[in-house]
């Protein structure tokens, strides 16, 4: 495993996720931080009177594409925690200048080495099983026009994968329920 990763501990990072991310001090006027209701929710806020600052714990976007050729659909096997060796479409978060239609091109670029045209959307999913963060997925029905199939970024492995076999380990529920409602919208008709 790269180095980088060496300390991934899903457990410790799931606890910190529930607590506010580890937020403790402001951001603002670095005053610490203090657990309190606010908007009917548990909330890190600032109590200094000139300050108020509210930490907002919001999901993170992330995109990505569903890409099927001759009924049988595309997978990246993760290289990367969290789920290393596990599989899932490709998809990662969005940077901060980028459109999400943007991002679903170049995460499949990075993790496969395919270039493709967005062809519609698919559907939004709520992802709460990353240790790492909540994300919202957006994901896009694509086609192949061109590039190479190969591992890349954070991919150990790609490939093409029957409906009839896919396998056994998806790393994400978004991306089991992205499957199932993919066979039931369009593979049924």
């Amino acid at each position: 495993m790269n180095d980088k990763y060496k300390n991934f501990d899903a457990e410790v990072l799931f606890a910190r996720k529930n607590k506010h991310c580890g937020f403790r001090f402001c951001p603002l006027c670095g005053k610490a931080l203090v657990e309190a209701a606010v908007d009917g929710r548990r909330r890190m806020t600032c109590h200094d009177e000139s300050c108020r600052y509210v930490f907002y714990q919001n999901p993170i976007p992330a995109a990505g594409a569903i890409i099927v050729d001759e009924d049988r659909i595309l997978f990246v096997k993760r290289a990367h925690p969290p789920k290393i060796g596990w599989w899932c479409l490709p998809a990662g978060f969005m940077e901060w200048d980028e459109h999400p239609t943007q991002t679903a091109i170049r995460e499949v670029r990075e993790e496969t080495g395919l270039e493709v045209e967005l062809v519609s959307f698919f559907e939004v999913y709520s992802g709460h099983d990353d240790p790492r963060s909540n994300a919202i997925l957006l994901l896009y029905l694509a086609r192949v026009t061109g590039g190479e199939l190969r591992a890349a970024d954070d991919a150990q492995e790609v490939r093409f994968f029957s409906f009839d076999a896919l396998p056994e380990k998806i790393a994400f529920a978004s991306h089991i329920q992205a499957l199932q409602d993919y066979r039931r919208r369009i593979r049924s008709k």
